[in-house]
């Protein structure tokens, strides 16, 4: 065949037509390598996100060169229920994982479709690094497993996963990847040092807690100095895994995208609906996609991911997902039609912690919603009262709440025994300290998020929007606080079945 005479008006532009044709289908043909790196019981106490106690400067090197999203959030503030909800790309009520999985919690649906199967079937080699905790694990069908353990006790290094990130890099040199990352950190025991890091751990005198916490006695600084020293630990980790993709020469081609799977493990944190338990760090990088050093604003949710990552690979995302690609964010400009509210959730995710809370918020106002007003709640009295039997070590003691102002002891007030609803200011009050429920002035707003709150669960199919499902939850609940299920090999929630029956006769 002869060449085509590009002097000819009619060949170049043959030629320019077809180029532009080429580009797309190269693309497609050739897409990202995935990692997703997450991390353990934390919020944004991070540099890059205004902290000023965190050491954390390769996080803030991986948002120097991505996407740093400001308001980003996980639907459910404890570990399986939040993963579950990554993973799947759904909410707790839509896939079912809406507790522990060492509390037998688990999935309505083992072939609930996820990141692992869907991106097998487009070919990529699939890796995990770390805890899955969802049930069941079969769920997840993994080509490759390291380091399944939580390991809170950190035995293994950090230095350790980034070897076995390394051995599996080596092992999908021909394929396309995709490798979660999970590292234990910055989960309890809040660990001053383990394996000698960080060499210069923060004490006590160089922090104070977090605003949204309302509490800072001598004791409690020395957790939070900790949970630092566990941040400092984990971007250690994060900078070795790094620095390994970069030795492969896959980096350019690997869209990596870096979370907290919900937030710090102090009152009001982690188990809560308040932000202190929902919002999270969430950096993307992409080169050639995602602009360096760019601050996206709107409102994230980590159900994002999966939508996200499937762009990316050539997928189209199943119809049923709630969450939108983050792609249009990644470049300056506005985002067309992006949503208006984020939901969040709990069902405290056991039975010594039982207490079922909605939350919906919008760039400046948030409402919780609590179905059983006026009735404990187990998970707050896991932080405040020092009976209880998962009373955690960060919490607030009888001596530290001695110390507390009006405010905070007001605000732990609410948080024990929740009213109907709760509704907060996000622009003048941050840090949900004053409840605007009951004010006249706000009962527009307040109405409208109720509104929206029920659009969503009826479009989402939330079996905890009919009274008579939160009740024989809660029932079941509270008659198994003794927790004997635990050794009971057989023994099965009956949410599972009924409530995959009540969602399917809708």
């Amino acid at each position: 065949m002869p060449w085509l005479d590009i002097t000819s008006k009619g060949s170049f532009w043959f030629l320019v037509f077809n180029f532009v044709l080429i580009i797309p289908s190269a693309y497609a043909i050739n897409p990202p390598n995935i990692l997703l790196i997450v991390s353990e019981d934390n919020g944004p106490e991070l540099g890059c996100y205004g902290d000023p106690y965190a050491q954390t400067p390769h996080l803030d090197q991986l948002a120097a060169e991505g996407v740093r999203f400001e308001n980003a959030f996980v639907p459910y503030s404890v570990c399986s229920p939040s993963r579950a909800c990554f993973l799947t790309g759904k909410y707790p009520h839509q896939n079912g994982q809406i507790g522990l999985a060492t509390h037998k919690f688990a999935m309505y649906q083992k072939k609930t479709p996820n990141f692992v199967t869907l991106l097998k079937q487009q070919g990529y080699l699939t890796g995990l690094i770390g805890k899955l905790h969802v049930n069941p694990e079969s769920a997840f069908p993994f080509d490759y497993r390291a380091i399944p353990g939580a390991n809170f006790n950190r035995r293994q290094p950090v230095t350790a996963y980034a070897d076995k990130a390394g051995e599996f890099f080596k092992q999908a040199q021909k394929q396309q990847w995709f490798l979660s990352v999970n590292f234990p950190d910055a989960h309890l025991p809040f660990l001053k040092q383990a394996n000698g890091r960080p060499a210069q751990p923060l004490s006590a005198d160089d922090v104070k807690p977090m605003p949204w916490v309302g509490v800072d006695t001598p004791r409690l600084r020395e957790q939070v100095a900790n949970y630092y020293n566990c941040l400092a630990r984990l971007d250690i980790g994060v900078g070795l895994l790094l620095e390994k993709l970069k030795q492969t020469g896959a980096a350019e081609n690997t869209l990596v995208i870096y979370i907290g799977d919900h937030g710090a493990q102090f009152p009001r944190g982690k188990g809560s609906v308040y932000e202190g338990g929902l919002r999270v760090p969430l950096i993307v990088r992409w080169p050639g996609v995602a602009e360096p050093g760019l601050v996206r604003t709107e409102l994230a949710s980590t159900v994002d991911l999966l939508p996200t990552s499937l762009t990316a690979a050539g997928m189209s995302s199943p119809q049923d997902l709630p969450g939108r690609d983050l792609k249009p964010l990644l470049t300056a400009g506005p985002a067309k039609d992006w949503r208006e509210y984020i939901f969040g959730f709990t069902t405290g995710s056991f039975p010594r912690n039982c207490y079922i809370q909605h939350s919906l918020r919008d760039a400046r106002y948030k409402l919780i919603s609590n179905p059983r007003p006026g009735t404990e709640n187990l998970i707050a009295d896991s932080y405040l009262d020092e009976s209880h039997p998962h009373f955690v070590i960060s919490g607030a003691t009888a001596a530290d709440q001695k110390t507390i102002s009006p405010r905070t002891k007001a605000a732990f007030a609410r948080w024990s025994t929740p009213p109907r609803y709760e509704l907060y200011d996000l622009q003048q009050d941050p840090y949900e300290w004053n409840n605007l429920a009951d004010d006249p002035d706000y009962a527009e707003t307040k109405q409208r998020l109720i509104d929206a709150l029920t659009a969503l669960q009826r479009q989402t199919r939330d079996p905890f929007l009919a009274p008579e499902n939160v009740e024989a939850f809660v029932k079941e609940q509270l008659a198994h606080r003794d927790m004997r299920y635990r050794k009971q090999k057989q023994f099965r929630w009956s949410y599972l079945d009924t409530f995959a029956d009540w969602r399917s006769a809708r």
